[in-house]
């Protein structure tokens, strides 16, 4: 209730405070953010939060059509150069910025505006792929799905297509396309990216997950992994992560990346609590995942994969 009230009270006095700091400190509420707060996630989330409650039509008007370009995917390699020069004029413009006087400025704003909405671009291009069911029809699939057994058997070869062999790398049954239900392709390819670029680390929670005691179904964990990340993504909470380690357009592979690090401290996560039984895995999950929480609050956060040895 008093988080509500003071939410409010922010917003009614929202346009007193920026014309006081105006007149005081002669620039704009985005110049203060871009001048006074660290590059990452910590600038960009300001940036981010001052363009969508501004009340400006023409900025208002900017935000929507970056909305719309990015729900389509329109931002690429060739239209991206424009699409921020048009944001960068926007603002100048509209804020009244000599660019001369403050020439650092469309640098660091357009790099925000980079972030912002390749981030939003990104979400729609991971529900594409959830959305996309596994077919064993195509061929890209199931070149895909081989080379993630191979990735993580190399040293045996798979017996035929439907085999019990799959369940050794922690599928359900015979045909893994049934447990790729819920995450479609997004599921899969987050497996493959772990296994291609993280050898080392999808080779330590393969092992793990064959413990007597604590093992675990690593494919199946790994598409709940899956959930558990496009569900950070969905929210905002993974943006602190995507913010600060995005030296450009964040794209899949910025997921993905996520992805296996979650995945990796996950496994050490399950080890480390000691399961009776995979009865426990939604309360460890939740731990996990409001650890998670806990440390992206924090704006200079960012992640990174730290392969350790051990003797589980």
């Amino acid at each position: 209730m008093i988080r509500n009230i003071w939410s409010l009270l922010c917003w009614y006095f929202r346009p007193l405070i920026k014309w006081f700091l105006h007149q005081t400190t002669q620039m704009c509420e985005l110049q203060r953010i871009c001048y006074g707060e660290p590059s990452g996630a910590s600038r960009t989330l300001h940036v981010e939060n001052s363009l969508r409650q501004s009340r400006n039509v023409d900025i208002k008007n900017l935000v929507t059509n970056l909305d719309n370009i990015a729900n389509k995917r329109g931002i690429t390699i060739r239209s991206e150069r424009k699409i921020l020069e048009d944001a960068i004029r926007t603002v100048l413009l509209t804020k009244k910025i000599n660019p001369i006087a403050h020439p650092d400025f469309a640098k660091s704003f357009g790099k925000c505006v980079e972030l912002i909405w390749g981030y939003h671009q990104l979400i729609v291009e991971c529900e594409d792929l959830r959305k996309t069911i596994y077919n064993s029809d195509d061929p890209n699939h199931e070149l895909l799905l081989l080379k993630l057994w191979n990735l993580l058997k190399s040293d045996e070869p798979l017996e035929s297509r439907v085999t019990k062999q799959w369940q050794d790398i922690g599928f359900q049954g015979d045909d893994p396309k049934t447990d790729f239900r819920g995450m479609g392709i997004l599921g899969l390819e987050n497996l493959v990216y772990f296994a291609e670029e993280y050898p080392r680390a999808a080779a330590h929670a393969l092992m793990h997950s064959t413990h007597p005691r604590y093992g675990y179904a690593f494919a199946i964990v790994g598409i709940n992994i899956t959930s558990m990340a496009l569900r950070l993504l969905r929210d905002g909470t993974a943006k602190t992560q995507i913010y600060n380690s995005s030296k450009t357009l964040p794209s899949i592979r910025a997921f993905h990346q996520f992805y296996s690090y979650l995945f990796y401290e996950f496994d050490e996560f399950w080890i480390e609590s000691k399961p009776n039984n995979m009865m426990e895995f939604s309360l460890i999950q939740e731990k996990f995942e409001n650890s998670i929480r806990s440390s992206l609050a924090n704006p200079l956060t960012i992640f990174k994969i730290n392969v350790a040895v051990d003797n589980i």
